[in-house]
């Protein structure tokens, strides 16, 4: 079987919005490699580097609160 790494980004991403901040700054303990990834789709800033946090693009936040609905919220 293969991986599918377009999911397993979508998935860091919707959790990404659990420690969203309101400066746009979230946790960022992933995957190194899906975080690099999910920069170069656009969606976080440069996660090399000394802070413990990444802030996420415009793109990101809308993205990552509309897959964190998707994924996690009980439709009642």
């Amino acid at each position: 079987m293969e991986i599918d790494k377009d999911r397993i980004d979508d998935a860091i991403l919707a959790l990404l919005y659990l420690t969203l901040d309101g400066d746009g700054r979230a946790w960022k303990g992933f995957d190194w490699s899906a975080m690099n990834r999910l920069h170069e789709k656009g969606f976080i800033g440069n996660p090399v580097n000394k802070a413990k946090s990444v802030w996420l693009t415009d793109k990101g936040i809308v993205r990552s609160e509309q897959l964190f609905h998707e994924m996690f919220m009980v439709q009642r």
